[in-house]
């Protein structure tokens, strides 16, 4: 054993002293292994590197960078700068990067780092985190000084603080940019937030204006919570009661013929019973408290009619008999109703009639009768804008009168001319001298004055005249009579006895100097300023009016008698109708085509009422066919006064509503949510209307 393996037996000798052996590794090993745990550590961060994304990478180089190993030992500081490899480039780092495409499948790529913009920006993912403990350390300890500013290192210097981050400036270019598109955020959420509230507020109005337009006036009686709709067989009971009525009656009428009086006596008083706890009942929670009892009883009776009576062939035969005399009790129901309608809207109410006797009391009272009508030189001035009303309803024509003159631009250059019979010419020229809307030109006359509109000249007022007529409307025992149903008897109302109803096809007479004039029914409402009318080019015609032919509805077709040969080989059947309401005439067109010559003549052929049947429409058809020009529709809205299924939108953006039919707005009949467009026009603080307790609230 030389000198070498002597000492190095000793030291092991001594290192296995008290217990174990010890073994002493040399200096060079330990260097050895530091630098293998420092090349581990530098894999680690090229492999965090590779799969970090792009923002991550950019941190890691600049920590890398700034890691700063310390060392004790000069020969590990030479070795470690000998063995180290030469550090890549920013441009050559491979990124991959994880996506998802459009279709939704998971993607992988690879870049270089070259290939990004210089927009990208390089963040380690702790980054955050690190900063937020760097400064709560620093809040926890002392100010270091210069010299204690160091990282702490073990005595082999690869310790905790091993490496230090250096924070790398922001480009001042980026940093604008980053502000800018901070900017542009809040600006966008701005108007995001402004327009949300305005969408919002759009809605809210929406809302509100379609609540406001609901009406619910029809919808009451299906409203779900009344008592009949508590549950689906609300009215059972009912429903079975009056079937036991009807049983019950078929019973009794076998029963005594069979003289089973005992059981007919029974039959008849559950009968009385039953409909007198029935009443006017429609659902079981209007019945009588005493209905179910009264059900159970006549059940009971009912058994034993069928043990006693029952024959199914003879049971059917009753039915049938009954459903008959049903039937024929309905058809006679609604004639009655039909004739009680039309009685109604010819009828005048008390309130309406008063008011005509109180003017005229005082018209005559207060010797009115020479007083001269004011504003006499518009009457004939033919550049102003001339109307035609004839009517014997005094209330009716005032609404006409100052809905027109309400929506005038130009009140003072409109003038109203009011033909009335002579039972009303006095109330109404009381009403118009002092009612008469300020500025417009008011004319009352007389048609009895009209001495030129008499018999040998009017075709129509030789008819009325005629023994013929006066057996149609008053003969008792005549075709048209209530027995004759619907058709025939809306044609006896006394209108059209009166020559108001007629004195249209003569307003040339009437109004000889004249160019142009609208004639308006009293049926109705002017909503918007008519003026335009009178710029219409009427392109050659005579009338001009809305035409009322929707589909095949109101064609000619429907008013004339296209059996008869005369009206067939002259019209046709599909023509469009129009509506005598609202109608501007051109009156120098009218006397160069003879208009009135050829009414006459077509008055002259139906005589015999077999072309058309009374009134002044069929006639007008006839008159102005192929002389009519359309208007547009929003002029003329009908039907208020039978139909109350109309667009309200179409009602509301009319210039005149009519109410056309025999639900007039004065009449109790009228449509209820059509009234209202009527009576704010009535001016209810007159004093002969509060007199006449006239109040349509």
């Amino acid at each position: 054993m030389n000198q070498f393996d002597h000492h190095q037996s000793k030291i092991t000798a001594m290192a296995s002293g008290g217990g174990g052996v010890r073994r002493v590794r040399p200096l060079s090993s330990l260097i050895l292994h530091l630098l293998i745990a420092f090349f581990l550590l530098q894999v680690m961060f090229q492999i965090a590197f590779v799969t970090a994304d792009t923002s991550d990478i950019s941190l890691i180089q600049r920590n890398l960078k700034g890691y700063r190993p310390l060392y004790d030992c000069k020969q590990c500081e030479d070795r470690k700068e000998s063995n180290k490899k030469p550090e890549a480039s920013e441009d050559d780092i491979d990124i991959t990067a994880t996506y998802t495409d459009a279709s939704g499948a998971v993607r992988i790529s690879t870049v270089k780092s070259k290939d990004l913009s210089s927009s990208w920006v390089w963040q380690h993912p702790n980054d955050e985190n690190l900063h937020q403990l760097k400064d709560q350390a620093k809040e926890d300890s002392p100010p270091q000084t210069e010299e204690s500013s160091g990282l702490p290192t073990d005595e082999h210097g690869s310790g905790e603080g091993a490496y230090q981050y250096e924070e790398a400036p922001i480009n001042p270019v980026k940093h604008k940019r980053r502000e800018m598109r901070q900017q542009r955020r809040e600006l966008r959420t701005a108007e995001l937030i402004k327009q949300n509230k305005d969408n919002d507020k759009l809605m809210q109005e929406a809302a509100i204006e379609r609540s406001n337009q609901l009406n619910t006036s029809a919808r009451g009686k299906y409203s779900i919570w009344r008592k009949d709709y508590e549950n689906p067989n609300s009215d059972s009971t009912l429903k079975l009661m009056r079937d036991q009525v009807v049983m019950a009656k078929a019973y009794a009428s076998i029963a005594k013929p069979k003289n089973e009086l005992r059981l007919y006596d029974s039959l008849m008083k559950h009968i009385k019973d039953n409909q007198h706890a029935i009443g006017e009942a429609t659902s079981d929670a209007e019945l009588h408290r005493s209905a179910l009892d009264r059900a159970k009883a006549m059940g009971h009776i009912l058994s034993i009619a069928k043990d006693q009576l029952y024959d199914g062939a003879l049971i059917a035969r009753k039915l049938r008999a009954m459903l008959q005399s049903t039937e024929e009790s309905i058809i006679t129901l609604k004639r009655k109703s039909a004739f009680l309608i039309q009685l109604a809207a010819k009828t005048v109410p008390k309130p309406l009639h008063c008011l005509p006797l109180q003017l005229a009391t005082d018209y005559f009272s207060q010797n009115l009768v020479k007083k001269e009508t004011p504003n006499k030189g518009k009457l004939e001035d033919p550049s102003l804008y001339h109307y035609a009303i004839f009517s014997d309803n005094v209330l009716a024509t005032s609404v006409v009168v100052n809905s027109t003159v309400l929506h005038a631009k130009e009140p003072e250059k409109h003038v109203f001319h009011i033909v009335t019979d002579r039972l009303n010419f006095a109330a109404m020229k009381m009403w118009f001298l002092f009612s008469s809307p300020a500025g417009a030109g008011i004319q009352v006359e007389n048609i009895d004055d009209f001495k030129w509109l008499n018999s040998s000249y009017c075709s129509v007022l030789r008819q009325l005249e005629s023994a013929r007529i006066k057996e149609y409307y008053f003969k008792a025992d005549h075709p048209s009579s209530l027995s004759d149903g619907n058709d025939n008897l809306k044609y006896r109302n006394p209108k059209y006895l009166s020559m108001l109803n007629h004195l249209r096809f003569y307003l040339p007479e009437v109004y000889p100097k004249l160019d142009k004039i609208l004639f308006l029914d009293d049926d109705i409402v002017v909503q918007k300023d008519l003026t335009p009318l009178w710029s219409v080019d009427l392109r050659g015609m005579v009338n001009g009016a809305v035409e009322t032919c929707k589909e095949s509805f109101h064609r000619f077709d429907k008013y004339l008698n296209f059996s008869n040969p005369k009206i067939s080989q002259n019209f046709d059947p599909n023509a469009c109708g129009w509506a005598f309401g609202m109608n501007i005439f051109d009156l120098k067109e009218w006397k160069r085509r003879d208009i009135t010559g050829i009414y006459h003549h077509w008055q002259d052929m139906n005589e015999e009422r077999t072309l058309w049947k009374l009134g002044s429409l069929p006639p007008g058809l006839i008159t102005f066919y192929n002389l009519t020009y359309p208007l547009d529709r929003d002029w003329h809205v009908l039907g208020l006064g039978y139909d109350p299924a109309l667009n309200q939108t179409e009602i509301e953006n009319a210039a005149v509503i009519h109410y056309n039919g025999n639900y007039k707005p004065w009449l109790d009949l009228a449509v209820t949510k059509y009234k209202s467009y009527w009576s704010k026009h009535v001016m209810l603080g007159n004093p002969y209307l509060q007199n006449c307790n006239i109040n349509f609230d």
